[in-house]
């Protein structure tokens, strides 16, 4: 077949089916990529983690740093009610306000230092907050592919925080975002705190 011929044959074709090119170029490079990545060593490849439903570890408390954003009293840690939040004046205010309330709320599901390389998972939830800083609604918007229960324990350590300020003086929609950062004992710290 010559190069003409060729070249006549796909300008029928790309008539015949349009977008055809863009769909047998992205074909071919998703190919190339799953064959590079099924050409690792087993040494070379990550260990499973556990099942979820492997007994839970025992929680480590990590300290909040000197100067850290979260001072957790000894009333929190022994599940007493958390002072009663100030009222936000911005929207970075609440998401700030909130991410310090999860971590004084929740003093042993969580920690402040570095986050890790890796991270066991990485769920982002959206809350939807009443004028008076309750929560209205929680709405899961990133589940992570592995330790699916870290939804559960971001929503619960969320539920434990609340209220959240009155934000009647903001703009609507009276939301904010969160992306739960899991290490591998199931501790999560605030992705706004990580700043």
């Amino acid at each position: 077949m010559t190069t003409i011929d060729r070249t006549s044959r796909e300008g029928r074709l790309q008539r015949l089916v349009p977008g055809l090119g863009n769909v047998v170029r992205w074909g071919g490079k998703l190919a190339l990529a799953l064959s590079l990545a099924a050409c690792g060593s087993p040494t070379q490849r990550q260990p499973d983690r556990p099942p979820v439903q492997d007994a839970p570890r025992a929680p480590v408390a990590t300290p909040v740093s000197p100067g850290g954003p979260v001072p957790t009293s000894p009333a929190v840690r022994r599940g007493l009610p958390l002072p009663a939040p100030h009222a936000v004046s911005s929207h970075e205010d609440l998401r700030r306000q909130a991410a310090q309330r999860m971590v004084a709320a929740n003093p042993d599901g969580t920690y402040m230092g570095e986050v890790p390389p890796e991270l066991l998972a990485i769920p982002v939830l959206e809350v939807e907050l009443n004028q008076d800083g309750s929560i209205k609604h929680i709405r899961v918007l990133r589940k992570p592919t592995q330790a699916e229960d870290t939804i559960e324990v971001a929503i619960a350590a969320v539920r434990r925080a609340a209220p959240f300020g009155d934000v009647s003086r903001l703009p609507k929609p009276w939301k904010f975002v969160e992306v739960f950062l899991f290490d591998d004992d199931r501790r999560f710290k605030p992705r706004t705190l990580d700043d």
